[in-house]
C-alpha cells in the first residue's frame, strides 16, 4: 500500500474509515482474541500490520489516534 496513493486516505462512505483504519482494527482485534482481551502492545501491533502494508510508525501512530485507541 503507498500511503501517498489517494485511494488509501480517502474515507469511505458508509463509516468514514481508511484502507489503513480498516486494517489497524481488524489486526488489532485478531491480536486481542489471541491474547484473551488483554491490551495489545503497539510494537506488535506495529509488526502485525507490517505484514498487511508498509508504514512507518509515525503512520501508525496517527492512525492509532484518529481511531481512539491510544490510552
Amino acid at each position: 500500500m503507498d500511503p501517498r496513493d489517494p485511494i488509501n486516505s480517502v474515507p469511505d462512505v458508509h463509516d468514514g474509515l481508511t484502507r489503513l483504519d480498516r486494517i489497524v482494527l481488524f489486526v488489532l482485534r485478531e491480536i486481542e482474541l489471541e491474547q484473551n482481551g488483554r491490551s495489545v502492545p503497539t510494537a506488535m501491533l506495529y509488526g502485525r500490520v507490517l505484514e498487511y502494508v508498509t508504514i512507518s510508525e509515525p503512520e501508525l501512530q496517527a492512525a492509532l489516534q484518529r481511531l481512539g485507541t491510544l490510552r
